[in-house]
Order: structure tokens, then sequence, then C-alpha cells
């Protein structure tokens, strides 16, 4: 039986849920949290994005719960209650990207241990979605998949992107792979940063949320990325472009206003999926699921759809 792990019921308002402790392969804690449904009719894996953790997707949660789903969900390491694996506990940082692949084998290893129910779908966030792209690609038990702003590329500027390679490796040649890289801040995004403009969402209640949640909990907060974590990502991005598509349903939701991540490399990707689908989400940033409520029922209800329509 795997140790109990906290949950803050008050900030997820989401459906009843039991977080607990697990290990990586490689020994790092990692906490993984699971909402069970009446007669469920399947398991919906939803994996966050860069610096999320379970609590946010707790009225995601809810939805699947309602609709007859059981959830599971993670705070991958580096970034929630899991191990901050930098000197920094601020900085989001990894040692090699394929790392997150032993945090997806752990919380499979969990969900195959307590025999949750099937068939088995994906919801995959910005850099959730990568690390889930990868999963599928690999071989998973996965039946179909939604993606919300799929991290398949990183959005920067022409002339930045020599830099956004050349000094990550050098800083990691000189053992500095750990430290924030440049043009990123220590602070929460959602915390140090105001509505106006910001790169999240439209809706200020949402917003508002996130900011309530990192003052909550200060250990949800996080900054930016490390040198290694941005190097090992576009490394990843890249590796990813280049292979096919998995042959399972898929949907993807992306914001007309996405300005996180690449939408030509999402575009790319979902016009090589055989059974895919990508939809844009008028008005929408970067996480569509904490929109509006119109327009997070919007994507959920499609997923829902989507995941009704498999049979075990």
């Amino acid at each position: 039986m795997a140790d109990a792990a906290p949950y803050h019921d008050d900030l997820a308002r989401g459906p009843d849920t039991q977080a607990v402790w697990l290990q990586s392969s490689d020994g790092v804690r990692l906490r993984a949290g699971h909402a069970a449904a009446q007669d469920a009719r399947g398991t919906v894996f939803i994996l966050p994005g860069r610096s999320e953790y379970i609590e946010k997707y707790g009225r995601t949660a809810k939805d699947f719960v309602r609709a007859g789903f059981d959830a599971i969900s993670l705070d991958w390491r580096g970034q929630g209650l899991s191990d901050r694996l930098g000197a920094n506990p601020m900085v989001g940082h990894v040692g090699r990207f394929p790392d997150f692949q032993k945090d997806w084998a752990a919380l499979c290893a969990f969900a195959r241990k307590r025999d949750l129910p099937r068939p088995w779908h994906m919801v995959a966030h910005s850099m959730g979605g990568c690390i889930g792209l990868r999963a599928l690609m690999s071989g998973s038990d996965m039946a179909s998949v939604m993606f919300t702003g799929p991290m398949w590329g990183i959005q920067m500027a022409g002339y930045l992107r020599p830099f956004a390679w050349t000094l990550p490796r050098i800083a990691m040649a000189l053992g500095q792979g750990h430290r924030l890289a440049p043009g990123t801040s220590i602070k929460s995004y959602p915390a140090s940063e105001p509505f106006e403009n910001n790169l999240l969402t439209s809706d200020p209640d949402m917003f508002e949320v996130m900011r309530q949640h990192v003052e909550a909990e200060p250990k949800f907060g996080l900054g930016g990325p490390s040198y290694a974590w941005l190097l090992t990502a576009l490394q990843e991005c890249k590796a990813l472009a280049s292979m096919p598509s998995p042959a399972i349903p898929a949907l993807c939701f992306v914001g007309s206003n996405e300005r996180i991540v690449d939408p030509t490399a999402i575009r790319d990707r979902m016009t090589r999926w055989k059974g895919g689908k990508l939809l844009l989400v008028d008005g929408a940033e970067h996480e569509v699921l904490m929109e509006r409520s119109s327009t997070r029922r919007q994507v959920t209800g499609a997923a829902i759809s989507l995941f009704s329509g498999i049979s075990a």
C-alpha cells in the first residue's frame, strides 16, 4: 500500500481524492492523486504542465468523475510536492528530459496495481503533452488522448533560438545546468505577474485561483526552468518532431492567443496524425482548461465524448 500524501481539497474543489507517495525507478519521490467514479467506465490520466500540481486540475477531474471516469494525476519531479532536484527549489530543474518517463512509469505501475478501470485515456497539457507524446510513441495502455497547448515546440523570437541552444550547453559543460535560464524569473508566475496581458488565461477569476493556490501553499510555487531543463526540452521536441504519430484517436486544443508553446509545431503534428483533430479555441490563452467555465465545458465535453465512444 502506498503511503498517504497531503492533498488540499479546499484549493482543488474537485472530487474526493486520495493522494499517495510513489517512488520512481531512480528514487525520486512523487505525489500522485486518484479520484474514483461510481461504476467507472474507464480512467483518465491527467498530465499537468511545467510548474503545475494535482490540485490545479481539481475542477477538470470533477468533470471526468461526474461523467463516469476515474481520474488520476501526479506532480512531475521538480515541481508541486514531488522532490525538487536542484539546489534552489524555485528553479524548475531536471537533469534529463527523458527522466520524466520514469515518473510516468511509476504512475502507470500504481494504476495497474490498483487495477484502475479500463479503457485508459490521457489528457495532457503543455509539458505534459510532450511527456505524454513520448509515452504514447514508446507504447502505452492508452486508448485515446486529448492534448491542450502541447509543448511540441517552445515559442521564442527567432534571434533568441541560437542562444537557447548554445548558452545551456555552455552552462552544463561548466557544471551549471541547475542554474536559472536567462530571461526567466525565480518567482512563481501567477503570484508575481498581473492579470493584464498574462500568458495563461483570459479569465480573471481563474487567474486569481492560481494566485490563491501558490499563496495558500507556497510549495506549489515554481519559477523559471534551469539551463538543463531548457536544453533537454528543446532536444526532446526536436526528436519527437521526426517520429510518426501513434495510431490512437486524438483531440488537440490550442488557444488562438497561444504565446508559450509553438502553434506551428502543433499544426504540423496534428496534420500528420491519422484520426487526430485540431481545434482552435477563440480568444483563449495557453491554458484552455483554466479559461472561462463555458470554454472548460467545451474542452472537457469533447474529451468525454471521445472517451465515451471507446469500449474496453
